[in-house]
């Protein structure tokens, strides 16, 4: 999956010395050691793997970054430009590299991102079963429920998402799903016979062209948190169609601050919200709530 990412040294010590299972996030700025995410703690990646000295860590360099950059793109940066102009890079293995750099605007419009100065990788994992504790709470017989996933970032969300259409075509339920993968992501490690993909679509198009050409009974769908992405489940809700969906927010608190998401709330949008956090590594759920954010299940 890395070996046509990375460099030659660091794909070979990822790929020998370190457990790629247990990666997270790879993470490459300029003059700053390769940090490595594993379970969710942060360590240096040196000649013999992992350490937590910074004496024995590998450094990156802009070359090294622009390498990578370049080799995700297959050697064509400008084929994957409307990509890097909203940050981000995703390579057919669902892996996301998060880009910094210099923002070029041009008319008041983003024209590409330059002089790249740091980059992530978002490493896309299949966890059998790690949407079980909340499933039986979102779907009764055929019956699904609309749900948001909500965590902060890095907690497991898509993955949770994936596992969720992996688990309705294990259990034969013939539900038409439509997986609406803004970033290129959510379609990793799938394999479903119930399900069809509109990938790159914002939500509103995506929701929009996905009703009306492939009529869904279910949405899955990647990150929410702008008003037209509100705007976009709020048709589909309208059009009858059950809606799977993910949102950045820590804690219950907080997710009620957000004016976006008390819309959600108010308008009665999503009959049940599962929370993610990292307190026991990535993935960790937290607990079930329904329509009213009052809890139906706590995990601790």
């Amino acid at each position: 999956m890395l070996e046509k990412i990375l460099p030659d040294k660091l794909s070979e010590i990822l790929n020998n010395k370190i457990n790629l299972k247990a990666v997270n996030e790879i993470r490459l700025r300029t003059d700053k050691p390769v940090l490595v995410s594993v379970g969710g703690k942060n360590f240096f990646v040196c000649e013999n793997g992992l350490t937590s000295n910074i004496a024995q860590a590998i450094f990156a360099n802009k070359l090294m970054i622009e390498d990578v950059i370049f080799r995700a793109s297959e050697c064509s940066i400008y084929s994957v430009n409307e990509q890097i102009k909203r940050g981000y890079i995703v390579t057919d293995e669902a892996v996301r590299i998060g880009i910094g750099g210099d923002l070029i605007e041009e008319d008041g419009k983003v024209k590409t991102i330059s002089n790249f100065c740091c980059c992530n990788l978002r490493i896309p994992h299949t966890v059998k079963n790690c949407s079980l504790s909340a499933f039986s709470h979102i779907v009764n017989g055929s019956f699904v429920r609309s749900a948001l996933i909500v965590s902060p970032p890095g907690c497991g969300k898509t993955t949770f998402l994936r596992d969720f259409v992996f688990q309705l075509s294990q259990r034969d339920i013939s539900l038409n799903v439509l997986l609406l993968d803004e970033r290129g992501e959510l379609d990793f490690g799938i394999n479903s016979l119930y399900t069809d993909k509109l990938s790159f679509f914002d939500k509103q198009k995506g929701f929009e062209s996905g009703i009306r050409a492939l009529s869904p009974d279910v949405i899955v769908t990647d990150e929410i948190g702008q008003e037209k992405d509100i705007s976009a489940l709020e048709y589909a809700c309208g059009c009858g169609v059950k809606i799977l969906a993910s949102a950045h927010c820590d804690t219950l608190e907080n997710f009620l601050k957000k004016p976006l998401f008390e819309r959600l709330q108010k308008n009665k949008i999503f009959s049940r919200y599962v929370f993610l956090s990292k307190r026991n590594g990535p993935g960790t759920f937290e607990g079930v709530y329904d329509e009213n954010l009052s809890r139906i299940y706590k995990a601790f």
